[in-house]
């Protein structure tokens, strides 16, 4: 996590958002009182909402590690898939 303070965004605030979307980084915008803001890029918010909702299903949980567990034990297979067209 990379750390700024306001002013410091401010001034440099498309440096700032470029460094947080491209790179994937966080940042930690100091603020007077402790009122701090985390700016993170929106693949990365929504990927971390995705992950707690998964996480946070305990049967979503207990299939993923169960599928995780198959993969690692060479249980696992591919298959070709078949495209549906529009009509």
């Amino acid at each position: 996590m990379l750390g700024v303070n306001y002013t410091g965004l401010r001034e440099n605030l498309k440096f700032w958002m470029d460094k947080v979307t491209n790179d994937y980084e966080t940042a930690l915008i100091t603020r007077k009182n402790n009122k701090n803001v985390v700016m993170l890029s929106e693949e990365s918010y929504n990927n971390m909402i995705e992950n707690m909702h998964v996480m946070g299903n305990e049967e979503n949980y207990a299939w993923l590690m169960e599928s995780k567990k198959q993969l690692e034990n060479g249980r696992a297979s591919s298959h070709n898939l078949v495209e549906v067209k529009d009509e």
